[in-house]
């Protein structure tokens, strides 16, 4: 299995699963700048996973 590094489909179903601030939303949509923005996208990527997985479950039920 290889990782597809440009795929950004996960960021854009993250904007629409809650409401976010600009700088979140200029992360999403540009991408990071640096180091901090790369940490910070890594955690929005988490947390994008855990929602995905909790909508997912409450779907089967």
């Amino acid at each position: 299995m290889s990782t597809q590094w440009d795929d950004t489909t996960w960021q854009k179903e993250f904007l629409d699963m809650k409401a976010h601030k600009t700088e979140v939303v200029r992360l999403l949509l540009e991408g990071p700048r640096g180091f901090r923005d790369a940490w910070q996208l890594g955690s929005l990527h988490e947390e994008y996973k855990r929602l995905k997985k909790r909508k997912d479950e409450l779907q089967q039920q």
